[in-house]
């Protein structure tokens, strides 16, 4: 080439097309857009391909309140020979409007291709097969693939993610793996479809598939950890969505507001208070928006970890409080027996023209069954159908049941199981037989029983319920009867479990379980505090123990409760005059309730024991719940 000879320049990208149409690139709302419509069909500019098009962009695509996706049908309509874009604009609008049909999408597509014979792209793809999905319509969604195919797209990763996603949402797990597996060679480490097949793992229970995908994934996204995070915690594995998290913080991921708002339900199943806190300050530090859901979510976890009053304190802080945030303090109140502060936030409720929903109600009427406040409970009932007109679901008669049983109303507590509109759960016969149990009804108790064994066959609540009936009444051969029944039937009873968090660990603990790496300083701890209880005249109560064995045998059934050994293993592990917080899967039994109230004289120690109904907080030889629950 000639020194002289000039080189040659790459041309400049042609202008985007709003800037060719300073009056649209100006336009800031859809009454503004209106008379910019007018100015061009008055000037013949309606007419140019490029012009109409970007008049339906704005009106389909603009952000809310300005889209308006009624004009923008009606301006496509009148389009004279829609090109692509404008297609793939109002199939998108289309496709991205929950309140719109999305058969609506299928059938311009199919105008698109057969009507004006416009050839789809790979903007146009994935906005129909978001449609197939929203729509359920998997036989249309293999159509489209075909056309994928048919038009040289499969081997590209927006439209192939789509794909993925639209098996994955209608439910063909297999075709959505078959895919997957086929293109991920091709398409590399293709973060986004990784998600979407991990998602659909998740929806159908699969863990160890969904792990195993995350686990060779050579990069991940928050996404990507949120997914897994999501579905542990969702589906009842909280341990492994804590485990998790702590994961993420390893791989120094930066949750985000959605990692929060999944992680926070299994940190409050599990009552890692510690781990809550963490997540609390995160929030704040990183300026994530503490709003209705995430201040919600701390609330509950906060309540649930056993410190109702930083619970308090986040609802106060709250910039907006939605009935969802209500619902959840008044749950938290009632989970701690405090119920005059759960009635008063209720009509504070009320007063600030916050309209209760039917949770609401649930939580205000648990608060009067776990205080005995029976005229009140009364009242919320009849306020609730009467004043507000809310129709009574069966969980707002399981807690009236259960406010009744609790006050050893049992005949009228059984008189409205059989007085309801529906048939009875098995929720509302436990609650019912509990309290036969507490208040040594046998009569109804049998009858409740019957009724659940038949309910739930094979569900042990039932069985050891009446045993322990029988035992407290020394009815050895009823207590025979029925542990056949349960060896003919191989019903297990539930295994008491507890768990305490010490140091950012779980340590969790089985009745009579000796495999502990501390069971020899545990076992003595137990010891000695049996020695402790002794010295203040204690005896143990083995009433509820339902195997017929002597006095010392029992006493010692009940030594080994888990709830006991989590305290023994917190007294040994933890400083003098250090808070123990102790999670049970059962409800803490009489003589473990007694036992702790001791205990925590003894050692000066505040412990806080929440087992599945409420929280019970030990201080001084006293508990929180006045020894009603």
């Amino acid at each position: 080439m000639n020194p002289t000879t000039p080189k040659p320049t790459t041309p400049p990208p042609p202008p985007h097309p709003s800037t060719l149409f300073p009056d649209l690139k100006q336009c800031k709302t859809i009454r503004h857009l209106k008379q910019v419509h007018a100015k061009m069909i008055k000037t013949g500019l309606i007419h140019d391909p490029l012009a109409s098009a970007e008049l339906l962009r704005f009106a389909a695509l603009s952000p809310p309140p300005h889209r308006d996706l009624a004009y923008a049908r009606r301006l496509f309509c009148h389009t004279d020979q829609p090109n692509c874009f404008s297609y793939n604009t109002l199939i998108r609008a289309l496709s991205e409007n929950d309140e719109s049909d999305p058969i609506e999408v299928l059938v311009l597509f199919t105008q698109m291709g057969i009507s004006e014979s416009v050839e789809p792209n790979r903007f146009t793809f994935p906005s129909v097969l978001k449609a197939c999905a929203r729509a359920g319509r998997v036989k249309e969604g293999k159509q489209v693939h075909g056309l994928v195919v048919k038009y040289g797209l499969e081997c590209d990763g927006f439209v192939v993610c789509n794909l993925v996603r639209m098996y994955v949402v209608c439910q063909e797990l297999e075709s959505a793996r078959v895919l997957f597996n086929g293109k991920r060679s091709e398409l590399g480490n293709n973060v986004v479809m990784q998600n979407v097949m991990i998602d659909g793992y998740v929806g159908i229970g699969d863990f160890q598939a969904a792990r195993q995908l995350f686990d060779s994934m050579p990069e991940r996204s928050v996404v990507s950890w949120n997914s897994m995070i999501s579905g542990y915690a969702q589906n009842g594995l909280y341990k492994e969505a804590i485990e998790l998290f702590r994961g993420m913080q390893m791989a120094e991921e930066h949750p985000n507001y959605v990692t929060l708002v999944s992680v926070l339900p299994a940190i409050s199943r599990l009552g890692t208070l510690e781990l809550g806190k963490w997540v609390h300050l995160y929030a704040e530090k990183n300026k994530i928006g503490i709003d209705g859901v995430l201040g919600s979510a701390l609330i509950d976890m906060y309540s649930k970890c056993g410190n109702i009053e930083k619970a308090l304190h986040v609802f106060d802080r709250l910039p907006q409080r939605t009935v969802i945030t209500w619902n959840a303090t008044i749950s938290g109140l009632a989970m701690h027996g405090r119920a005059k502060d759960a009635l008063d936030h209720f009509w504070r409720m009320e007063r600030l023209r916050v309209e209760p929903t039917d949770v609401t109600y649930v939580a205000v009427l648990s608060a009067c069954s776990h205080a005995g406040l029976v005229h009140e409970g009364r009242f919320i009932f009849d306020h609730m159908v009467r004043v507000v007109g809310l129709e009574p679901r069966i969980e707002h008669y399981g807690c009236m049941v259960d406010l009744l049983g609790r006050a050893g109303l049992l005949e009228e507590a059984e008189k409205l199981i059989l007085e309801m509109p529906m048939k009875p759960d098995d929720v509302i016969l436990k609650a019912l037989l509990g309290a036969c149990k507490k208040h040594g009804n046998i009569q109804i108790g049998k009858r409740i029983a019957r009724l659940l064994m038949e309910m739930v066959p094979h569900d042990s609540g039932a069985y050891v319920a009446l045993s322990n009936m029988y035992a407290s009444l020394a009815n050895w051969e009823g207590v025979s009867e029925v542990r056949m029944r349960m060896k003919e039937m191989d019903i297990r009873k539930d295994p008491g479990c507890s768990w305490i968090e010490l140091h950012g660990t779980i340590h969790e603990f089985f009745a009579e379980d000796e495999s502990y790496r501390k069971s020899e300083e545990i076992r003595s701890m137990l010891e000695e505090m049996s020695r402790q209880l002794s010295l203040l005249g204690y005896e143990p109560d083995a009433s509820q123990v339902f195997l017929k064995m002597d006095d010392e045998g029992k006493q010692g059934a009940s030594y080994y409760h888990s709830e006991k050994i989590a305290v023994a293993f917190g007294l040994i592990s933890t400083s003098p005059q250090t808070p123990l917080h102790v999670v049970k899967n059962l409800r803490i039994c009489n003589d473990c309730h007694s036992s702790i109230k001791l205990i925590s004289k003894v050692y000066n120690r505040k412990i806080v024991v929440r087992d599945r109904k409420r929280f019970h907080h030990f201080e001084n030889g006293a508990c929180s719940c006045m020894d009603f629950w």
